[in-house]
């Protein structure tokens, strides 16, 4: 796991979707043309949609071999498949309708219509992620190439929030949540272990309602407290923010670029 994070400061929201998803292009083209293949995880959130609509707005998305990625989720909101709510439902609406995914290699986590309570679909989806994985991965999760991860105001990332049981798992990669302080209350996510087991995690935060958990999260604040701070990547960690949500970074925290 990487230690200082790198920290880039967009002018605004619109902006920073609009890099992310460039960038996001790049390093997916990257990684094909190494290996043949990709594994990214998505987030939902304003800034997470955003992003996948600017991808798909920008023809240099064709540029990625769509039908060689695979795509998982980092959390998902325990609700039926479809539901206006779902990560899953704002991704499909603003990128994966639009391009050729291999349908196989879309991984959603199962909501209450699967027939499975909140615990089985957590265990389900543990299940795919480690026939997923090969002998050099890092424990029973592939080594996700791109981890995107927004960000509350409160610090948490994916369905982590701030004291709540499912920060302090240490060997599930995938828990169920319930009584979330941000409805809906039921919902399924990734755990630490598997957030570390991302080659490079991306964080995605906008506004000033997020930059005291930005500053929070980028310095000694525990991953228990402020789970942000404890979303690292093997390889690379990104803080990706507008100048809203960075304003409060102090010059020793992280390494700062604005383009």
């Amino acid at each position: 796991m990487t230690g200082v994070p790198t920290v880039i400061v967009h002018r605004d929201a619109e902006l920073l979707a609009q890099a992310v998803a460039a960038r996001l292009i790049t390093r997916l083209v990257d990684t094909q043309a190494a290996r043949g293949s990709a594994h990214l995880v998505l987030t939902g959130g304003t800034v997470g949609i955003a992003t996948l609509a600017a991808l798909a707005g920008t023809a240099a998305h064709d540029a990625i071999d769509w039908r060689a990625l695979d795509i998982w989720w980092g959390d998902e909101r325990f609700l039926p498949a479809g539901h206006p709510e779902r990560n899953e439902t704002g991704a499909r609406q603003a990128l994966l309708d639009h391009v050729d995914v291999d349908p196989a290699r879309v991984h959603p986590m199962p909501g209450p219509d699967s027939g499975m309570t909140a615990e089985e679909a957590a265990d389900a989806y543990a299940v795919e992620l480690a026939k997923a994985a090969r002998p050099e991965d890092h424990g029973p999760v592939p080594s996700f190439d791109v981890l995107l991860l927004g960000m509350g105001p409160d610090g948490h990332v994916a369905s982590l929030f701030p004291g709540q049981p499912a920060v302090y798992e240490e060997e599930r990669p995938v828990v169920s949540v319930h009584g979330s302080p941000k409805p809906p209350p039921t919902r399924v996510s990734l755990t630490f272990p598997a957030l570390r087991a991302a080659r490079e995690v991306w964080v995605v935060a906008a506004g000033e309602e997020k930059a005291q958990a930005v500053r929070m999260a980028l310095s000694d604040a525990g991953p228990f407290q402020v789970p942000a701070a404890g979303a690292r990547g093997r390889q690379g960690t990104l803080f990706l923010l507008d100048r809203a949500a960075a304003h409060k970074i102090p010059p020793s925290l992280g390494r700062i670029a604005s383009p």
